[in-house]
Formats: structure tokens, sequence, C-alpha cells
């Protein structure tokens, strides 16, 4: 397996999809959206990208199988699965607003071994592979050095459709506003991780996610030097739905804190 190579040929793809999406949101409020739930659209534009990238992805590796945002219909296998959103942030793309993102991992059995999260509007390519680093458009990246919670900038993302750990979230939410340098809130999870890999920002976390917000984004904050759990600390944060991310120093410190308010 040629990680490092597939990682860049899903990088070069990534920008193409790019284009097309940032071309087709100047027609945004042309284009049919669907309501997927209460904060929960769709767009056009989401499906037809999804059917670009898989396509070309099936070119680059064929025997791998496809877990998608938009996709039922595809078929998952036992060795190899890309795990995609073609469009990350669709609530921001409607309305004109950034961050929006695509965001690609590669899942070998259960271990995300590449990773690429491509930040539209800004033109930034964020990948990774396993053992092989973290990069932001060909440069080397690495996070933070914050030490502590209280040195920290800390992303989040909004319950939106998810709300049964609402009090555990915002009791999160206000001890991190009272005992941090600041709280963000993109709207973009593979943003933020990817924010979070090359020391935008010190640390994040979000509970009611799905695989294709955070596959590509975890490979890239851990090769990066960062530490990816859930919220007791454990690797069930790919499939898990909760996730929280942080530079290696101040991580430990950080899961203990989300323990204790979502587990509590």
């Amino acid at each position: 397996m040629y990680l490092e190579l597939i990682t860049k040929q899903v990088a070069n793809l990534s920008r193409a999809i790019g284009a097309y999406i940032k071309a087709e949101s100047k027609n945004i409020h042309n284009k049919r959206i669907e309501d997927k739930g209460v904060n929960d659209f769709v767009t056009e534009v989401d499906k037809n990208s999804e059917k670009k990238l898989v396509a070309e992805l099936q070119k680059i590796l064929p025997e791998a199988g496809i877990i998608a945002e938009e996709g039922s219909d595809y078929e998952r296998k036992d060795n190899y699965n890309w795990i995609i959103d073609p469009l990350d942030g669709t609530t921001n793309f409607i309305h004109g607003a950034q961050p929006y993102s695509i965001s690609i991992g590669l899942m070998e059995k259960s271990r995300i071994v590449s990773g690429v999260v491509y930040e539209i509007n800004l033109n930034e390519c964020f990948y990774a592979w396993q053992k092989g680093g973290a990069y932001l458009n060909g440069h080397k990246i690495s996070t933070s050095q914050a030490p502590m919670v209280k040195d920290a900038l800390v992303a989040t993302g909004f319950p939106y459709s998810n709300f049964s750990r609402l009090d555990n979230y915002l009791d999160a939410f206000v001890y991190f506003m009272k005992n941090s340098h600041g709280l963000r809130r993109l709207g973009s999870a593979a943003v933020d991780l990817a924010y979070v890999a090359c020391g935008r920002y010190d640390a994040f976390f979000e509970y009611g996610l799905k695989p294709w917000d955070v596959a590509a984004g975890s490979i890239i904050v851990q090769e990066a030097g960062g530490i990816v759990a859930d919220f007791s600390g454990a690797d069930n944060f790919v499939f898990g739905g909760e996730l929280a991310a942080g530079n290696g120093l101040l991580a430990d410190e950080f899961i203990r804190i989300l323990s204790d308010k979502f587990n509590s």
C-alpha cells in the first residue's frame, strides 16, 4: 500500500472537486436544497460532488468500499473503505458563509491510515498518511505548544440535531468559556480538526458526530503530533459519535475535563 502516493492523489482530487463546489457556490440560490431534518440540509452540490468523488476514488483504489454521507447505495468492504464527506459545512455553504470543506479518509480494517481535508475558499489542503507526518499545501505542520487548557483556544461544534446530551455540552461549554483563552465555532468539524493539526486551535470537542466528519481530520491531528480520543480517553472516536482532540501537552487534561462533564 503506497499511502503517500494515494494521499497525494486524493489531495489533488479534492482540489478538483473543490473548484467545482466553489463555482457552484455562486449559484446556490438556484440549487435545490433538501431538508433531512431540523438544521440538517443537503444540496444538489453535495450529491453531485459525492458522485464525482466516488467515481475517482474507485479508480485510485478499486478494492476499497465507500462510507459516505449522502450515499446509501455504496458497498462497505472488509479491508479498505473510503470515508467521505463531499461538503462538510453545508449550512455555511447554503448561506454563503465560510468555511466548508471536503473530507476524505481511508480506513484499513478499523484504523484510519490516510486523510485529506480541503478548505475550499482558502485553498488550503491538509493531508496526512500513517507514519508520514501531516502537511498543509506541501509544508509540514505540527500542533501547538499551549501547555494547559487555560492557555488554549478551544474549538467546538454546536449540537444541531442530537440534543440528548445538551446539558452536559453546555456544562463543558461554560467551563471552557471561563477557563481557556476562548471558544470558537466554525461549522465544519473537518476544518476544526485541521486547525488543531496546524496549531491555529489548541483543542476541539464535539458530540453527535458522524464518521465522515472526523475520519480524515483525526489522522491529520495524530500525524501532526496531537492526540485524538473519545470523551472517555478511548479510541472509539470515528464511529462513537464524540471526539476530543488536542496537542500532546494538554490533551490529557482536556479529555479529563470532558470525561467529567459528559460521563459523570
